[in-house]
């Protein structure tokens, strides 16, 4: 599951091949805060850091996918912070053993930082099946979408899947319309047919597929 919050106009996996490369570590100014963000790969030491990331977001819409089909559903869905002591599937615990899955089983993480503090965090896995990424976590801070920082580091997360060889990257979206909305505006289209692996852990999720 992936969210990212506002839109922005917000099996086996084997190793990462040797030919592949994460970007350099990068940096720009971002103008709604004033600072410079750092975009660089983050390491397994590093993964409990996104405790630091703030997920509150305040959803009126949610999609429902009917195959390629999306229905929206108004309400009040609103996502609170993740759960600093508990062990439930919205634990600071839980995301982090989910980090550490996606990279024991081939996964390239990245972070974006501004003074000190992780603000965005993605995780890309190359191969989830033959020539297929799956772009398996994305997360930008609250106060902090809607700056470009998921656009970045989505962008750097396909240019990982793109150079170790894979030619279509999949995502399973949270349903929230600016979460739908951002994965639609980076090419992303829901799948007819989601992978079942995917499906099964998720089935509330929007399935969505692009070329890369």
């Amino acid at each position: 599951m992936t969210q990212v919050g506002e839109a922005e106009p917000d099996i086996f996996n084997p190793a990462l091949p040797a030919t592949a490369r994460w970007p350099e570590e990068s940096e720009y100014h971002c103008e709604a805060e004033g600072s410079i963000v750092e975009f660089r790969k983050l390491d397994q030491t590093e993964l409990a850091r996104v405790a630091e990331i703030d997920r509150r977001e305040r959803i009126n819409v949610l999609y429902e996918q009917h195959g390629t089909q999306l229905v929206a559903r108004h309400g009040n869905w609103s996502a609170s912070a993740w759960d600093p002591e508990g062990h439930g599937g919205y634990s600071v615990e839980a995301k982090v053993h989910e980090l550490q899955h996606y990279v024991d089983n081939g996964g390239v993480a990245l972070g974006a930082l501004a003074g000190g503090r992780l603000v965005g965090i993605g995780v890309v896995v190359p191969h989830l099946r033959p020539r297929i990424a799956q772009l398996a976590f994305l997360h930008v801070s609250a106060p902090w979408r809607a700056t470009g920082i998921g656009g970045r580091l989505s962008e750097q997360l396909e240019q990982i899947a793109r150079t170790a060889g894979d030619s279509d990257m999949v995502v399973s979206a949270t349903p929230s319309e600016n979460t739908v909305r951002f994965y639609l505006g980076r090419g992303f289209q829901p799948m007819a047919d989601p992978l079942a692996e995917l499906f099964e852990l998720e089935p509330e999720d929007v399935h969505m597929r692009k070329k890369l």
